[in-house]
């Protein structure tokens, strides 16, 4: 599972075995989880995540998309 950037003890990660899926990215912090879609940048799932922490999440993924984006067609080979 790639951690792509870590940013205030979040984690930002994708699994490797997800390539049938649209491009997304994964969250996790301290039990928390969450996932967003990168086209367009929108919630997925989250479990454990205040609606404002899931704000600033969205804000956070829309800021690194392109890195988000970049690390995942690298991956997957797309």
């Amino acid at each position: 599972m790639p951690t792509v950037l870590r940013i205030g003890g979040y984690r930002f990660f994708f699994y490797s075995n997800e390539n049938d899926e649209p491009r997304h990215i994964h969250i996790q912090k301290a039990g928390s989880a969450a996932k967003f879609w990168l086209d367009p940048v929108t919630m997925a799932t989250s479990v454990g995540f205040s609606a404002t922490e899931l704000n600033k999440l969205g804000k956070m993924v829309e800021q690194h998309r392109q890195l988000f984006m970049e690390a995942w067609d690298e991956f997957f080979g797309a």
